[in-house]
This record gives structure tokens, C-alpha cells and sequence, in this order.
């Protein structure tokens, strides 16, 4: 939060008369963690801001896409991306009115730098217009969701906070789609939380412990994620002892320098990292943020629609990071 405050990002809510955004939004410009463009009926916005007393709207962007003139050019851009998918474009006209078209034409076009959205909207819905305009990373083909784990127990990760993933999309990667995923995982922990992540990619072995394909899928994303980004501080594969603990660490990987001292954890498909975020979160009474979206072009996050005002708040200062991150 303190980073998104010094380096100011233009974040696109475009659920922007949904009751806990425009707050968040109020939030957000209040604490000057973003500048933000709300997308909605203007009316309806102010009116509502005016309920809820919020005092800082009126410094936020307001797109109205029903009578704003510059939905013209967004649909033209859109028809241009599209028109080899057989889009006409009346269909672009009606598709830039959407919301969460609109959102990802904005950041398309230059206009903003990231959004948050899924209040109101279902994943599907969200990513969908994001596939479509913003489209994947160069080298990267495949969406995954991190977590940041923030535990009570100091003596892991960096005092306590780990990186989860892929806890959230992809049910069963392939050993590319999973060293794909340790790429973009690195990014995300060193361009939100600031640290150089110390990668392990998790199995039920540790370095020929255990012989199975599945096994074999991790070493061998383990290798491609090393050609894909040399510099990369990975391992595996590693139970999850052996990467957290370093006695255990020492004992099955010796020589290992990740071993022991893992701060990112790299699931070897969706079952098991959902499942592992969860029971951190309940067990341990750890503070779970996310899902952060990577491996698009440009930052794109899905809110719970059972999200808080806090969530909100938070996810949109952790998109500011990203689109930072993206302009290095």
C-alpha cells in the first residue's frame, strides 16, 4: 500500500455503482492509493455517493458508457481487435457499452493501468472481455491465482508471509503450464511484496524419493521454468516439509538452496493448492489475499462477490503494484 501511494496507477472499477466499490473507491482516493475510473451511470453513482456520504467521488474519473462520446473510439478499437473473429461493428458499439469491455479497452487503449472487478460479476464473465482485449504475457500462455499467506509463524517464508499458487484457475496444469506458473509467480512476489522469491515446486517426493508420472511432471517444470528464467531461485521437487523446514531441508535435499527456506510454493495442480491456502487460512489463522491474477498483459483481478469493502481496497493496491511492475 505504501508503494501504490508513492507511484500513483489509474485503476478501472467498472462495477462502478455496485455498493461496496464505489465505497472502496471513496477509500482509495481518500488514503491516495490510486486514481481511479469508475464505470456506471453517472446519476445513479453520484446519487448513491450522496447516500452514502462519501466525500471523495467527485475526484474519481466517471465513464458513463450510455452517454459518453468517447465510447466511439473504444468500440472502434474493439471492431479492430475482433473483426477477424467476425465481429461487425454494431456488435463492437454494444460490447464497449459493457462495463467490463469497457474496463479492458481503457487499459487497451492507454487509458488506465489495471482493474478490479467480480463484486458483482462472475469470474467467467470478468476474464472473458480480459482474454479477448488484454490477452496473455509474451512466453505466457496459461492465467494462474496467487495467494499472499500472511501466518503467524515468523520462522517461515519472509516473517511469516508465503506465496501461494496456483490455488484458484487451473485445475491441472501440464509441466509447461506449470513452470509458466513459477515464472509468473516470481514476478508477482517480487513486483508486490518486494522480495526475491525462493521458489519450491511441490510433490508428495523429495529428489527421487518417490517414482510417478506425476512426480516426473515437476521435475520436469522445474527444469523448463529454469530455461525460461535463469536467474531463478527454484527447486524441486520438494515435499513441503522439506521446503519450510530447514532440518528437514537439509536431511532430504542437501545441497539444496531453496530447501528449508522456501517463500513461494508452487503447487503441482489446483486440488492441492486450493486445499493447502485453505487450511492455512483456517487452521493457522493465516490472512489469505487473493486471488491475484498473472500472467496477463495487464494487471486484471477478480474480487469474491462475497468480498468486503477492505478486500476491495486492498486487491486494488495490490493491482497498482502489478501494473507498476509491468513498467519496469
Amino acid at each position: 500500500m505504501d508503494r501504490a501511494k508513492g507511484n500513483l496507477q489509474r485503476i478501472v472499477l467498472p462495477e462502478g455503482t455496485e455498493d461496496r466499490t464505489l465505497q472502496a473507491a471513496d477509500s482509495i482516493i481518500a488514503q491516495g492509493l490510486a486514481k481511479i475510473i469508475l464505470i456506471g451511470d453517472k446519476n445513479q453513482l453520484l446519487l448513491k455517493a450522496n447516500q452514502f456520504g462519501l466525500n471523495h467521488i467527485d475526484k474519481a474519473q466517471i465513464i458513463d458508457p450510455n452517454t459518453d462520446t468517447s465510447i466511439s473510439t473504444y468500440a472502434d478499437l474493439l471492431y479492430n481487435l475482433r473483426k477477424s473473429k467476425g465481429m461487425t461493428p454494431e456488435e463492437a458499439l454494444m460490447l464497449a457499452k459493457n462495463p467490463l469491455y469497457l474496463a479492458c479497452l481503457l487499459i487497451k487503449n492507454g487509458d488506465a493501468d489495471g482493474e478490479v472487478a467480480g463484486a458483482q460479476n462472475s469470474t467467467s464473465n470478468v476474464l472473458r472481455p480480459a482474454f479477448q482485449i488484454i490477452k496473455t504475457m509474451p512466453g505466457i500462455s496459461v492465467v494462474s491465482g496467487a495467494f499472499l499467506l500472511f501466518t503467524q509463524t515468523p520462522e517461515f517464508g519472509e516473517n511469516g508471509l508465503l506465496v501461494f499458487a496456483d490455488c484458484a484457475v487451473h485445475p491441472n496444469p501440464t509441466a509447461q503450464e506449470l513452470a509458466q506458473i513459477a515464472v509468473s509467480t516470481a514476478k508477482t512476489t517480487s513486483g508486490i511484496v518486494g522480495f526475491e522469491p525462493r521458489i519450491a515446486m511441490l510433490s508428495f517426493s523429495t529428489k527421487g524419493s518417490a517414482s510417478h508420472e506425476m512426480v516426473d511432471k515437476v521435475i520436469q517444470a522445474t527444469a523448463l521454468a529454469k530455461e525460461m528464467m535463469p536467474e531463478l531461485q527454484i527447486d524441486g521437487e520438494l515435499q513441503a516439509d522439506a521446503a519450510l523446514i530447514p532440518e528437514i531441508g537439509k536431511s532430504k535435499a542437501p545441497g539444496s538452496s531453496i530447501a528449508g527456506c522456501a517463500n513461494v510454493l508452487i503447487f503441482p495442480d489446483l486440488q492441492s493448492g486450493n486445499i493447502a491456502y485453505k487450511l492455512v487460512q483456517r487452521l493457522a489463522k493465516a490472512e489469505a489475499i487473493g486471488p491475484i491474477l498473472q500472467g496477463m498483459a495487464a494487471p486484471i483481478n477478480d474480487l469474491s462477490r462475497g468480498c468486503s469493502v477492505d478486500d476491495i481496497v486492498k486487491l486494488v493496491a495490490i493491482t497498482a503494484n502489478q501494473a507498476m511492475a509491468l513498467k519496469i
